[in-house]
């Protein structure tokens, strides 16, 4: 069966141009994916048109809008999402423009549909005594929790984003002075983080524990699960999860009313240079040997 145009332009855009030429990251072309393959769906239950058989000439201002007000009302998405899903087809609108000006027209019409205004959400933080109380739950005895203690101080200290801890390498730390990790982000942006020399002590006595100290390990992941695979960003959700319930549960009035891993981001007033000299010196731990 011969392609459609819409199937050639939507493949050359989400698997050439998102990446290539604007650099997005994985997670936001997959997301871009998710919403043309939910809108197909949408298409072929609502206007009868089978994915195979859509073309350009089916895509413009009212599809998607009645696309948009199916998420909400059927779906029961927020207008946040809605948004998210707009963004995408604002994208391949302005693609389609500079790759086929046969369509400039319909493309207008749907950049022209606008964004619908959201709620300003107020932002969460891990305050100071919040921190040093989920610091407390790993067990330090085990080498698993001297791997969760570290994993979490970094992801407060460094304001890492999950998948930019994931992504994390031997390669990516440097704990001689001056101490530092290079965190890489969206679009493959890369940028160098200090790191305090508690920390910085903290990830040395890691590496040394774990054998990651060889020119050999430098591209391996910095944290694994089990399985000796590079973490998720589902497995860090998990960790995070399974301490702050703990620390909630022992002191919950320290905690925000909702905890991710994204919190950690956020920094109070307190986060400044003191906090690494009131209890990032208590987290140093003993090489244990688990042999004898």
């Amino acid at each position: 069966m011969k392609p459609t145009d819409f199937a050639y332009y939507l493949t050359d855009f989400l698997s050439k141009y998102l990446p290539g030429t604007v650099g997005l990251s994985p997670n936001t072309i997959m997301s871009y994916r998710d919403t043309f393959s939910l809108f197909l769906e949408f298409c072929s239950e609502h206007k009868r048109i089978k994915p195979e058989k859509f073309s350009l000439d089916d895509l413009n201002r009212k599809p998607v809008e009645e696309y948009l007000e199916w998420l909400e009302k059927t779906r029961k998405c927020i207008a946040s999402t809605r948004n998210v899903r707009l963004a995408a087809f604002h994208s391949f609108c302005q693609y389609l423009q500079m790759e086929f000006p046969d369509y400039i027209h319909q493309a207008q019409q749907i950049l022209s549909i606008p964004m619908k205004k959201t709620k300003k959400i107020s932002v969460q933080y891990i305050t100071l005594d919040a921190m040093k109380s989920l610091l407390e739950k790993p067990d330090k005895m085990t080498k698993d929790g001297r791997k969760d203690m570290v994993l979490l101080s970094l992801l407060y200290d460094s304001g890492a984003r999950v998948q930019e801890l994931a992504d994390l390498t031997v390669g990516d730390i440097r704990t001689t002075t001056p101490s530092t990790i290079k965190l890489t982000g969206k679009g493959d942006k890369s940028r160098i983080v200090p790191l305090m020399k508690p920390m910085a002590e903290l990830l040395k006595q890691y590496l040394k524990e774990n054998n990651l100290r060889e020119p050999r390990t430098f591209d391996y992941p910095l944290f694994t699960n089990r399985s000796k695979n590079k973490l998720t960003r589902a497995g860090i959700a998990y960790i995070v999860k399974k301490y702050a319930d703990e620390a909630i549960k022992a002191t919950p009035e320290l905690f925000p009313d909702k905890l991710s891993p994204h919190c950690f981001r956020h920094y109070s007033e307190s986060r400044t240079i003191t906090r690494y000299f009131f209890f990032l010196p208590r987290l140093r731990v003993v090489i244990h040997d688990e042999s004898a």
